[in-house]
């Protein structure tokens, strides 16, 4: 929750922070830097929602995930998680590169590369949402338990939240594009595309999937695209 509601912060920062200090009387800021803000807050809250009623849901038990980190850990636990979290917060400075360059470039008016990050961060918004809704809706009705979720966007690709959110990033790095400096926003996709596919993402919750869905979550595998939405694959009679 603090890791998604944190952007929320660091965009609202970002926004008013250079004109409080250098001229609190002329705190006129441009459009670009306001929409950037309202994309964040949208993007952020909502996430930070969606993550607080999942986790009330199974409180108070810990999210299996950390309870994972914390029992290969061991006595060093408390320790390493409290590096884990520092981290986070270092990460969560390096992503919100995007929303920095919109408002140090203050351009009066919007551009192309506006236009195009607001279009792929709607596609990425209405298509993440969808598919939480989706998931949480699958989740809710009992016959459902133990079973794999193939309904909807699921029956396209095994992490389609995944693909949105990265989504949702190509927007914020397409609308920095319009200034000078604006290439730099490209980092925020890239790593984000390597811990959702590579780190923390996709490889903890497919062997978390495995382990408690056994050989139906490994046809689910066989059978639909990981990451990016995509047709299934027709399985081969043995």
């Amino acid at each position: 929750m603090v890791w998604s509601g944190g952007f929320a912060v660091l965009a609202l920062l970002y926004l008013i922070l250079p004109a409080v200090l250098v001229a609190p009387s002329r705190f006129r800021p441009e459009l670009a830097p306001r929409l950037i803000t309202v994309m964040v807050f949208v993007w952020s809250i909502r996430l930070a929602l969606h993550l607080g009623a999942r986790v009330a849901a199974h409180h108070p038990d810990e999210d299996v995930r950390y309870a994972r980190l914390r029992n290969e850990w061991g006595e060093g636990a408390n320790r390493r998680m409290f590096g884990f979290f520092q981290l986070r917060g270092v990460w969560q400075v390096v992503l919100s590169l995007p929303f920095a360059l919109v408002v140090l470039n203050q351009q009066t008016e919007l551009g192309p590369w506006h236009m195009a990050g607001i279009a792929v961060w709607i596609a990425g918004i209405l298509g993440e949402s969808t598919a939480d809704l989706q998931l949480t809706a699958f989740r809710s009705k009992p016959r459902n338990r133990g079973r794999v979720c193939q309904t909807g966007l699921w029956s396209y690709s095994r992490h389609p939240n995944y693909f949105f959110e990265w989504l949702i990033w190509i927007g914020y790095a397409l609308f920095a594009l319009s200034g000078p400096w604006g290439w730099l926003g490209l980092i925020a996709p890239i790593l984000m595309g390597h811990f959702l596919v590579n780190v923390t993402g996709i490889p903890i919750a497919e062997k978390l999937s495995v382990r408690s869905k056994g050989d139906a979550y490994r046809e689910y595998q066989r059978t639909t695209s990981a990451f990016i939405p995509w047709l299934k694959k027709r399985t081969v009679p043995q």
